[in-house]
């Protein structure tokens, strides 16, 4: 059997435009009727399919953007989306903002919804279940079919795609190097299990952190919870039965939830041990006490993602040089961590 060909491996193969490929397929007298029979006869000669709703998207300009998050109570994403709806106004484009709940089925029916004809383009980060299936092809064939796609925060190296992203690896080792600048050895990390690209990359940073200042590491000390929401009785656990003087957070829950739980226990934040989180939401800013935590700037995040997909939309000709913007971090220092 044949493998599918694309619009995009059709103007490839004959040195043309995906829009004359498309033009081609529906006779339109735009094109010569040469470039319109040879179009034709390589693309029945590989079956080639349309897909109708990806055709359709890509023809008619809704000026609509769609987004597609894993969650919308986590503050980073919240605000992520302004900084989209902010460059998307200015722009003239509205948003359509949907929920992957962290499921790869719903992820993709998502897509499918607002691939439509009701939106032009994504801006998107992906669910843990699509990352831990490692299965992108909902993405790619939007994308082969001509469809901008923006993702920021988790991505995959396996689509091709604009990004945008922060160094997670290296926010996490600066983090760590300010608590062993202030004298800390025994650092507990409270990660996500490691097929999370952001919680695996924030891991990294930190086991970096202690090699390259001689720390042993501490194989107790680390503890991975695929299960967020339920992340009680192993933080607790870490508390109860390990001995340290600082933890390192990958995200804003585990960090005020390890205040939670040491308080619970007796034991307070910063006397008995140093906390510092990820994300700097309201949550780190209002905690008792308030939490130090390394600052993603989702509102930059989110305008530069928009800024990428407008530009590729108002593109005439496609441009498959994609381009991944780092975005900047810095430890915003508060109560939970000693002066």
């Amino acid at each position: 059997m044949r493998k599918k060909v694309t619009l995009k491996q059709i103007a490839r193969e004959l040195d043309v435009s995906i829009s004359t490929v498309s033009k081609s397929l529906k006779d339109s007298h735009e094109i010569s009727e040469d470039t319109r029979q040879k179009v034709q006869a390589f693309a029945k000669l590989y079956n080639y399919k349309p897909n109708n709703i990806a055709l359709s998207l890509k023809n008619k300009k809704t000026k609509t953007i769609g987004i597609i998050i894993p969650e919308i109570v986590h503050h980073f994403f919240a605000t992520v989306i302004s900084g989209i709806e902010q460059v998307a106004n200015e722009n003239g484009y509205n948003v359509i903002v949907c929920l992957s709940d962290e499921s790869f089925d719903k992820e993709v029916i998502n897509m499918e919804l607002l691939a439509n004809g009701s939106t032009d383009g994504f801006i998107m980060s992906l669910s843990k279940e699509t990352m831990q299936k490692k299965d992108f092809h909902h993405i790619q064939e939007v994308i082969s079919q001509g469809m901008p796609v923006v993702m920021f925060d988790r991505v995959t190296n396996d689509v091709f795609c604009d990004k945008v992203i922060i160094d997670d690896q290296q926010a996490a080792y600066d983090a760590i190097q300010h608590f062993v600048s202030k004298g800390f050895k025994k650092i507990a990390l409270l990660t996500t299990v490691d097929y999370v690209s952001v919680g695996k990359l924030r891991t990294d940073g930190y086991l970096k952190a202690l090699r390259d200042n001689g720390i042993k590491i501490n194989e107790d000390l680390i503890v991975k919870i695929e299960d967020i929401e339920n992340c009680s009785n192993k933080i607790e656990s870490l508390i109860q039965n390990q001995d340290f003087d600082a933890l390192f957070a990958v995200n804003e829950l585990f960090a005020v939830t390890s205040i939670k739980l040491a308080n619970n226990l007796g034991k307070k934040v910063p006397d008995d041990f140093s906390v510092i989180g990820f994300t700097d939401g309201i949550i780190s800013q209002f905690s008792t006490p308030s939490i130090t935590t390394v600052s993603q700037n989702g509102i930059k995040m989110g305008r530069k993602a928009a800024k990428m997909l407008i530009d590729r939309l108002e593109k005439e000709e496609e441009d498959e040089l994609y381009t991944t913007e780092i975005i900047e971090t810095n430890l915003v220092l508060r109560e939970s961590t000693t002066t």
